[in-house]
């Protein structure tokens, strides 16, 4: 390997998720999920959104293939509608969900693209969260079982299965501090969510690897490595808090190594109930690990006393229209920690992109050159780690195409294609034209 080409068999691909490109949500018998419903209450979607027609792939994911093909991708992320597959979500099994489903992956692999299914990704049926959702421990049950019917259909084919996407997400971002669907705002139930989220993962991966021979299970994990502002002990303080309770919370009990007990006696009366054989479960060893990375926190404690507000410090001057920092050193480090500091053979970079708001020029083109070089950055930083020994095995980019982007609604745009709403006319912007050549040398172009 030479310092700009990436190792033989190199996965290239892109992410999606249902809920974000699919629409449909009333159509052959899916049922309403708890972003339907968050995203019909006013006031939650910035732009007004909610989530019809979203991009329209439900009907139009043969387009979305060609878009793929066009970029020499390899792989395609994607997850289930889990309401599309059991309405109430934990009744009876909707035959035309498991159907879409199977067209999608015949239509993806007859285009030589291997599907990367996420099992969960928020779009929990509507039904599970009026009893509790994942606070309720049956959800965890009924979890397991749309894991059982969904694999079982489709693992004769798909073989790279994760089982959630970023469970901060589904915990903190969506109980604690209410950005996401369902809203909540309750420290305690987040915390519950979180450990109930980390057992529903433990206890499917067998059921997967029972219905898949030779599949290959992991889960997405969201990370935001954490930097001191200066070399003062409270800044060094809150960096330690941050990391064990954003990073070290969800990836320390999947390797068996049990919750950070700084951050466990920190959270006090809000701690979950944890049963007796559950962090053995939760550690059920995977196949991969993988690792979504979009941008940095830099702890400072401004009145430099312990426990003041943490604050984050940003570059201003290196924003993306998402208002994240652009740090691709970040990358890098996160790669080199986790790959020396535990024991994955496999880990694939399975989200990271920017945001901006692009526009269709006069020619007919959206040149987005700030994107190029974001992933440009980006990607010397991963090959630097896969020279350094670790092993990253693919990158996916987020996303396919701009969508439905949670509460930013149609204001956001991560595509790689340009998606115009009023018409679902997909253009490949000026990056996607320059990640497809990376893709087909499997080299990092200039």
């Amino acid at each position: 390997m030479t310092s700009n080409v990436f190792p033989k068999g190199f996965i290239w691909g892109t992410a999606t998720a249902s809920f974000q490109i699919e629409g449909a949500s009333h159509e052959d018998g899916r049922g309403e999920s708890i972003w339907d419903r968050f995203a019909a209450t006013p006031g939650k979607i910035l732009t007004g959104e909610t989530g019809i027609p979203a991009c329209d792939s439900y009907h139009r994911y043969q387009d979305d293939i060609v878009l793929m093909q066009a970029m020499n991708q390899n792989a395609y992320r994607l997850s289930i509608a889990w309401p599309r597959i059991i309405p109430d979500g934990d009744g009876k099994v909707n035959p035309l969900g498991l159907d879409y489903y199977d067209r999608v992956t015949d239509n993806l692999l007859k285009a030589g693209i291997a599907p990367f299914i996420t099992l969960y990704h928020w779009d929990l049926p509507q039904a599970l969260q009026d009893e509790g959702g994942w606070a309720n421990h049956r959800t965890i049950d009924a979890y397991v079982r749309f894991v059982d019917i969904t694999v079982s259909r489709l693992g004769d084919r798909v073989k790279h299965w994760s089982t959630h996407n970023e469970p901060w997400c589904i915990s903190f971002l969506s109980h604690e501090l209410g950005a996401h669907a369902p809203g909540l705002t309750d420290r305690k139930i987040a915390l519950q969510v979180a450990h109930n989220v980390l057992l529903s993962h433990g206890l499917a991966v067998p059921i997967i690897r029972q219905r898949c021979p030779g599949a290959q299970v992991g889960i997405v994990l969201n990370f935001t490595p954490a930097y001191p502002a200066t070399d003062s002990v409270p800044d060094q303080v809150l960096t330690r808090q941050e990391h064990a309770r954003f990073n070290l919370w969800f990836l320390d009990p999947i390797v068996g190594r049990g919750y950070p007990q700084d951050a466990w006696e920190g959270y006090g009366r809000d701690v979950p109930q944890v049963g007796s054989d559950d962090l053995k479960y939760i550690a059920t060893p995977i196949d991969y690990l993988g690792i979504n990375y979009y941008s940095r926190k830099i702890c400072h404690d401004p009145l430099q006393e312990p426990g003041s507000c943490l604050r984050n410090v940003r570059d201003e001057t290196n924003m993306n229209g998402g208002d994240w920092e652009i740090y691709p050193q970040g990358l890098y480090d996160l790669l080199i920690w986790i790959g020396l500091g535990y024991n994955f053979k496999n880990l694939f970079v399975t989200e990271n992109g920017a945001s901006y708001k692009d526009r269709i020029s006069p020619d007919g083109k959206i040149h987005d050159s700030r994107r190029k070089a974001f992933i440009h950055q980006h990607l010397e930083r991963l090959l630097k780690a896969i020279e350094a020994g670790i092993p990253v095995r693919g990158y996916f980019y987020w996303s396919l195409m701009d969508n439905f982007e949670w509460a930013l609604g149609t204001s956001s745009r991560f595509g790689l294609a340009y998606t115009d709403y009023s018409t679902q006319k997909r253009t490949l912007k000026e990056s996607a034209i320059w990640y497809g050549k990376v893709a087909a040398e499997n080299a990092l172009s200039e």
